[in-house]
């Protein structure tokens, strides 16, 4: 058990836009946008879609969102806001007809006088309201031709520790406002989404074995796809959903697999006398990055997807680089930066090319923990740690900004999104 422990803390880690409105990452003025909501209706639901949608429209980098708070109807004094130089005015209202919850974003453009959005979105269920919030972003997002902030609409899903041995795999929104926990019983972790659709997602659940299981997240339906007596993990799926990076210790030594999951076939990746975990593709499906102790300490190596072929150090600096994710040819990495034998390590996100020297440093203070792309790479989520607070943080890499969203005494073990 006590090698286990090891290598687990070695792999955690539809609109047209006015001439008026011109977004560019730099150099340009982003519009300014007021939200609010209307206090009749179902107000109480509409105040928390427009909190998260407030939030959504920061965090997006394409916006200078100010809070409009309560509207008394959804009619607005152009004027006023021409004067304040309030580009955007956005509107949410939530009404119950025939016992289905329907909430309405209206959005007015200033400049010309005029409603450019008015959409309805159902809630079959309450609680999924802020992804209600987020595709009101993504569509207000969409009608000035900003970059796409559609990642905001995705699950994250995350293991999170419940006591001794046990652990439930939850599915969450970014901001970790939904929760809903789907998998219990047991050590439920290292959750990793099946494909792009969300449909389905691997786990490993400690049985008799670490066994890897494939779980539908609508039907329950679970099936176990291979065990192993030491480790048994996936770290990456291909872009098709069709081959696994997983790290499998038969002999209790871990080591790199691909797996096939049409034909199950498996093939050995790494053959290390030492430990070579959290394997993920690079250079086009064609060689991976992953985390080795060649070095006398935790690095990170890259190889063909090859037995025989060499690994190479990735890698030079920090006394300990033990989590890592990688989207095409940019690898995100945790690294330790201190040496404090008796309190807190800083460990800081820095995010590199396998293709050139490029190097550039993500976070600046505090415990920074298991980096994960965004489905598009423009962001990377990670857990940060400080004396008083854990967090989940999304980088903005084209902004240069991070946001922070507690969780609320919430032990995670690993997640993906």
């Amino acid at each position: 058990m006590r090698s286990f422990l090891l290598i687990v803390s070695l792999m955690c880690g539809l609109f047209g836009a006015d001439a008026t409105i011109d977004i560019v990452k730099s150099g340009q003025k982003t519009p300014k946008i007021e939200i609010g909501y209307i206090s009749s209706g179902e107000s109480l639901l509409a105040k928390k879609i427009y909190k998260i949608l407030l939030g959504d429209l920061n965090v997006s980098g394409h916006f200078e969102p100010t809070d409009g708070a309560i509207y008394a109807k959804d009619s607005i004094d152009f004027s006023a806001y021409q004067a304040k130089k309030i580009d955007l005015v956005a509107i949410v209202q939530v009404i119950k007809e025939n016992k289905i919850l329907k909430a309405t974003i209206l959005v007015y453009d200033s400049n010309s006088s005029a409603l450019k959005i008015n959409k309805t979105y159902q809630l079959s269920d309450s609680t999924l309201y802020p992804f209600v919030a987020h595709k009101m972003a993504i569509d207000i997002n969409a009608y000035i031709k900003a970059p796409t902030i559609a990642w905001m609409n995705r699950y994250v899903i995350y293991s999170q520790y419940t006591g001794s041995g046990r652990a439930n795999i939850v599915l969450s929104d970014y901001t970790l406002t939904y929760n809903r926990t789907i998998v219990t019983g047991g050590l439920n972790i290292f959750p990793k989404w099946a494909d792009s659709t969300q449909q389905e997602f691997y786990f490993t659940k400690y049985l008799a074995h670490p066994t890897i299981i494939k779980y539908n997240i609508h039907s329950g339906r679970s099936e176990q796809i291979i065990d192993s007596d030491g480790m048994a993990a996936v770290s990456d799926v291909s872009r098709d959903g069709q081959n696994l990076l997983i790290t499998l210790a038969p002999k209790h030594q871990p080591d790199i697999y691909l797996y096939n999951v049409a034909s199950k076939e498996i093939s050995q990746l790494t053959k290390y006398s030492g430990i070579d975990v959290s394997g993920y593709f690079i250079d086009n499906e064609r060689s991976m990055v992953f985390v080795s102790d060649r070095s006398g300490y935790a690095n990170i190596y890259s190889k063909k997807l090859d037995i025989d072929a060499p690994a190479e150090q990735v890698v030079y600096h920090g006394r300990n680089n033990n989590s890592i994710t990688a989207y095409r040819d940019y690898v995100a990495y945790s690294s330790r930066e201190s040496d404090n034998e008796f309190g807190a390590n800083t460990f800081n996100i820095y995010l590199i090319s396998t293709k050139t020297d490029y190097i550039r440093r993500l976070t600046a203070i505090g415990n920074n923990q298991m980096p994960r792309f965004s489905k598009d790479g423009g962001s990377v989520m990670f857990l940060k740690h400080t004396s008083g607070q854990t967090a989940l943080g999304v980088i903005r890499l084209d902004y240069n900004k991070s946001y922070l969203f507690p969780l609320n005494k919430a032990n995670i073990q690993s997640f993906d999104w």
